[in-house]
């Protein structure tokens, strides 16, 4: 689980205690505090009860609990068996995807064009 950081941000601009927040979830102290450090996950109503409690939209405190973790043969050092693991949350591998893809079309594109540039100087070549 990943540690709830957009809430832990707008819990201190609003200057409340992680007791007044622990309090409207019905909860004692601990429990909120490991839900904030992404240790016990936060439910969906949880997740509304807060945004009402601390006046802001949803999407301003919500994090998913949702990673990916990446494992890579770290070749650098010349032993190949040493691996080093990354969490990543899941909008930024969606993100990546997205901008892999814009690549990969722009790469077409131009694989497409430096066709047609080929075509046109062997015509002029042959004629």
């Amino acid at each position: 689980m990943i540690k709830k950081n957009k809430l832990i941000e707008v819990r201190n601009s609003k200057n409340y205690s992680q007791d007044y927040l622990a309090a409207t979830l019905d909860m004692c102290v601990s429990s909120y505090s490991r839900k904030e450090q992404g240790k016990i996950r936060i439910t969906d109503h949880e997740w509304q009860k807060l945004s009402e409690v601390l006046e802001v939209p949803l999407e301003d405190i919500y994090e998913s609990d949702e990673s990916m973790i990446f494992v890579f043969n770290d070749n650098s050092t010349g032993n190949g068996n040493i691996v080093t693991n990354y969490t990543m949350p899941q909008s930024i591998l969606e993100s990546q995807k997205k901008y892999i893809e814009k690549l990969e079309e722009e790469n077409q594109n131009l694989k497409e064009e430096v066709r047609v540039l080929k075509e046109e100087i062997l015509k002029h070549k042959t004629h």
